[in-house]
């Protein structure tokens, strides 16, 4: 089971891993990445238009599954999802909430053509690029469901939409491709625990 699970969290995390190890392998810095997609945005605005779109709607179109599954969890009794949906969204609101805020105003790394340096315990949104927010909320709002269902066709699907969500945030200048691969440690650790935790006893009724 446990490689069972690791190998659903490789499949899930490639299509992100394999995109950051091609942006690092073909450009010198980060900010060659960030002066390229400026003048990409700028001659593709459709494409700009897309990406924009995916970045704004991704994480509550998320929610929104999440709100009809704990309703319908709710109407048929089954107290098993709705502790599950309620662990999960406890987990995101510790980690890709206030874990990620903090960590951004205290490290206060700039973002894409923001400058070069760092302004810790700053409230300047400018300056709130490391870690990624979209990228660690939408990676931890996901992954639970791969691990949880394990089946092939799903976390394909997953993995292709957080790679491209992830993406959006380069593509856009508002994140680092750094930034987005340490987003992708902290979700995945929102993932874990949330499995962990759901597979446990714990906030389970005692018979």
């Amino acid at each position: 089971m446990r490689i069972s699970s690791l190998t659903h969290w490789a499949i899930f995390s490639a299509p992100l891993l394999i995109m950051l190890a091609i942006i690092w392998f073909c450009f010198a810095s980060e900010s060659a990445v960030a002066i390229y997609f400026l003048d990409h945005r700028t001659t593709h605005p459709a494409l700009s238009g897309f990406m924009k779109f995916l970045t704004d709607w991704s994480n509550p179109l998320f929610y929104g599954i999440f709100g009809v599954m704990l309703f319908n969890a709710y109407r048929s009794g089954n107290r098993e999802k709705q502790r599950f949906i309620l662990i999960l969204l406890a987990v995101q609101l510790l980690i890709a909430g206030l874990t990620v805020h903090f960590i951004k105003a205290t490290i206060g790394r700039p973002r894409p053509g923001q400058g070069q340096w760092f302004d810790p315990l700053t409230t300047k949104g400018a300056q709130h690029s490391l870690p990624s927010g979209h990228t660690t909320e939408i990676v931890g709002s996901s992954l639970p469901f791969a691990l949880r269902y394990r089946l092939p066709w799903l976390t394909v699907l997953l993995s292709v939409f957080i790679g491209l969500v992830s993406f959006s945030r380069i593509y856009l200048g508002w994140h680092h491709p750094s930034d987005v691969f340490f987003a992708w440690i902290l979700g995945s650790f929102s993932g874990f625990t949330t499995t962990v935790i759901a597979s446990s006893s714990l906030f389970t009724k005692r018979k």
